[in-house]
């Protein structure tokens, strides 16, 4: 959990709260408007957009008017709190709560929506509760990329401050925004600008792997596991990583890395952890906890305990905690380095595992719409965190007032999750009546009921995890190259491979000729990219529907 902060450090400065009466009103009703787009959107569409800088757009178009205190809404940091309630309340909708109970609808079970609705809720907000916890350490820290993260805050510095810097981010938005309307995933040339150069490498490398080798050389990267088995090596090696970072291990190059950051942090106290290593592993060992409690919930409310004795029971709720944390954790490292994240790939990975672990098909059912309510959310707030860290990083001291902002952003979120737990509960008999149901659960439970009739499935899980546990060894817990690799092969977005390698070669270019001066403007000009493609998607999608 974040570290108390220093005898030292006492708050000059009050962070705006988010149940202020006003704040709160205009939180919800800007959550009720993002979680409405993302259920219309992965149902219509199968993907939820990013709705970050929607808000903050909204929250400085309000602080414009003059009239019943709303130019309160001029502030900042209140910018921040409705940017993150709206983003939460979006992905909280589509993907934590839309998503998993549509798996049993389609399984046939319609009377398993409502405890699968229960076991998603808690999925939903354990993974909050351990993102909270966790942010600031140095698994994840708020130095980290978390590209659309920087794009909602320089959207907010932009509109709050003007000048160059606007004109930077304005101009970035437009190349974006124009860009995507030709059909260039702009985001992935934005995150490239912003992100780990090395992980981004390996994004690009699996992004071009998916998207050239199957052509040149007559082979189904899917069907022969290859993106998931990459992943899941991956994936354990990270787990790994994560265990020796938590028990205080480390190697000669993460203890010098340790030494530059710490040297660092002297001159800019935003740079040090606010979560030590003891913190770190209390949240996991504490969310794996509630994740294995939420799993025996979920088994008594679905009638699990009828069709599997009691050592199945918890075999069932042991396997659900361990996938729905590892769940989270592949795609907040994804999320903090690419700004994308492959959840419902790893999702997929899960339930083939499932499969192969012979589950019954009802358990194995409510066992993937639980892993699946976790991840996306986890990754979000991680966004709206970063966000929040950016505007609040000049502070001085800084340590109580980047708590102080941390804990209101987590409230104005809960405002958010409440209003997508409400909407989703009213809206779905009718949703799924109608036949709109995200393309995705169809997968899951068409995969479900036909089960995994080919036995060299394991086998090409295991070789092809080889690879990818060697990179993310070679990488380290800082780069994620392996996570990263296994992202790109899974993403497999047409051109996004040669975007990052353009963008990225325009970074180092950029920097080498401008200096300190050139890495704050190229991370603006991807700002406005990540921001201006957010834009076109989001109004493609409401243009089109």
């Amino acid at each position: 959990m974040p570290t108390a902060p220093a005898a030292s450090e006492t708050a000059a400065a009050v962070h705006p709260r988010a149940f202020d009466p006003l704040t709160a009103l205009i939180t919800l009703v800007v959550s009720l408007l993002g979680a409405a787009i993302g259920i219309h959107m992965i149902t219509t569409l199968g993907v939820s957009p990013n709705t970050s800088v929607i808000g903050a757009v909204i929250a400085m178009l309000i602080g414009r008017i003059g009239f019943a205190g709303l130019h309160r809404m001029r502030d900042v940091n209140r910018q921040n709190l409705v940017q993150s309630s709206i983003s939460g309340a979006t992905f909280a909708a589509a993907n934590s709560l839309l998503t998993p109970i549509a798996i049993p609808f389609l399984f046939g079970r319609p009377d398993l929506v409502w405890p699968m609705l229960l076991g998603a809720s808690l999925g939903l907000a354990i993974d909050v509760y351990v993102l909270y916890r966790a942010y600031g350490s140095r698994f994840f820290p708020a130095s980290a990329a978390w590209p659309p993260g920087v794009a909602a805050a320089e959207t907010i510095k932009a509109g709050d401050q003007g000048g160059k810097q606007a004109a930077v981010l304005i101009g970035g938005g437009v190349v974006g925004f124009v860009a995507s309307f030709l059909g260039l995933p702009m985001s992935a040339a934005g995150i490239a600008m912003i992100g780990n150069m090395w992980a981004l490498l390996m994004f690009a490398g699996g992004l071009l792997v998916a998207q050239y080798v199957p052509g040149l050389f007559d082979v189904d990267l899917g069907a022969m596991y290859v993106p998931h088995g990459v992943m899941v090596g991956a994936g354990v090696v990270a787990l790994v990583q994560i265990v020796l970072i938590m028990a205080g291990k480390q190697t000669a190059r993460q203890a010098a890395r340790a030494r530059d950051l710490e040297s660092a942090a002297r001159n800019d106290p935003a740079l040090a952890p606010t979560v030590t290593d003891a913190a770190l592993r209390r949240a996991l060992t504490s969310g794996f906890g509630m994740f294995l409690l939420g799993g025996l919930l979920l088994a008594v409310v679905g009638g699990i305990w009828a069709e599997l004795p009691w050592w199945g029971i918890l075999c069932f709720a042991l396997f659900a905690a361990f996938a729905a944390i590892v769940h989270e954790l592949i795609v907040g490292l994804a999320a903090m380095h690419a700004g994308w994240f492959p959840a419902f790939a790893v999702t997929l990975i899960f339930l083939n595992l499932g499969l192969l672990l012979q589950f019954p098909p009802v358990p194995l059912a409510l066992l993937i719409g639980y892993c699946a309510s976790t991840g996306p959310a986890f990754a979000d707030m991680g966004y709206d965190f970063k966000a929040g860290w950016i505007l609040r990083r000049d502070r001085r001291p800084y340590t109580p007032f980047e708590l102080e902002g941390r804990r209101e952003q987590l409230k104005a979120s809960v405002l958010g999750f409440v209003m997508a737990i409400g909407l989703v509960a009213l809206v779905w008999p009718t949703l799924f009546a109608d036949g709109k149901v995200p393309p995705t659960s169809q997968v899951y439970a068409d995969t479900i009921s036909a089960g995994l009739s080919d036995p060299s499935a394991l086998v090409n899980l295991l070789v092809w995890a080889i690879p990818g546990a060697l990179v993310q060894i070679i990488g380290g817990p800082s780069r994620q190259m392996g996570i990263l690799l296994a992202t790109g092969l899974l993403v497999a977005t047409p051109n996004a491979g040669w975007l990052v390698l353009v963008a990225l070669l325009g970074r180092m270019l950029w920097q080498r000729w401008r200096g300190a001066a050139g890495e704050q403007e190229i991370s603006l000009v991807g700002a406005g990219l990540i921001a201006g493609d957010s834009v076109h998607s989001v109004g493609t999608m409401i243009w089109k529907h």
